[in-house]
This record gives C-alpha cells, sequence and structure tokens, in this order.
C-alpha cells in the first residue's frame, strides 16, 4: 500500500471509530459539546485528504494536507479533554489517540517529501 493509500484508509478508519465514540458520548454519556468537535475535525482529516487528492497544484495538495494535519492535531486536543475529564476510559482514549498520532506522523511525512520534490 502506498503512503498515498495509506493515508486514505487510516484516516477512513479513524473517522468511523471516531463516529462511534461520538455516538456512544451522545447515547451513554449524554454529552454534546466536545463530542461534536471531535465529530467535526477527526471526520474532517479524511475528506481533507481526499480534497488533496484533487488539488490543482502541488501547492494546493500541501495546502489541503496541511489542514488535514491540523484537524489531526485538534482531534487530538478533544480526545485528551474526553479522556482526562472521565467522559472516555483511559483505555480507549490512548487507543484512538494512538490511531490519530498515527496520521500525523503519516500527513507530516508526506508533506516534507512533497515539499522536498518541489
Amino acid at each position: 500500500m502506498t503512503t498515498k493509500y495509506a493515508a486514505r484508509e487510516k484516516s477512513r478508519a479513524f473517522a468511523l471509530r471516531i463516529v462511534k465514540v461520538f455516538q456512544y458520548l451522545q447515547m451513554q454519556k449524554k454529552e454534546y459539546v466536545l463530542s461534536k468537535q471531535l465529530l467535526r475535525s477527526g471526520t474532517a482529516i479524511g475528506a481533507l485528504i481526499r480534497e488533496a487528492e484533487q488539488a490543482e497544484s502541488r501547492a494546493d495538495f500541501i495546502h489541503k494536507l496541511a489542514i488535514a494535519l491540523k484537524e489531526a492535531n485538534e482531534t487530538e486536543y478533544w480526545l485528551e479533554l474526553l479522556t482526562e475529564s472521565g467522559y472516555l476510559e483511559l483505555s480507549a482514549g490512548q487507543s484512538i489517540m494512538a490511531d490519530g498520532k498515527e496520521i500525523l506522523k503519516l500527513l507530516t511525512a508526506i508533506i516534507k517529501t512533497t515539499k522536498a520534490r518541489r
């Protein structure tokens, strides 16, 4: 699997996990504010990667992936808050954050490689 497709597949799997966490928080914990932020940022990553695939230029590609990187970082923040506040169990929060960190590293590598090829 190439890095491009790895990012696409990992971000999609991550978004599905985020949707499930959102559903759990809404139904079981009756938490609405943080979970909506998490849903928005956690699902935006994959959407931005898909947008980058259709970029009009190398600069546009980098820009869209940079925004995806920011969304991944924001998602990590919401997961930290939800875990530290007790809405998410520590093990569940850490597991999802590990997936998020993998996406952060992958996006960083793609951006650096693309910039180096300019």
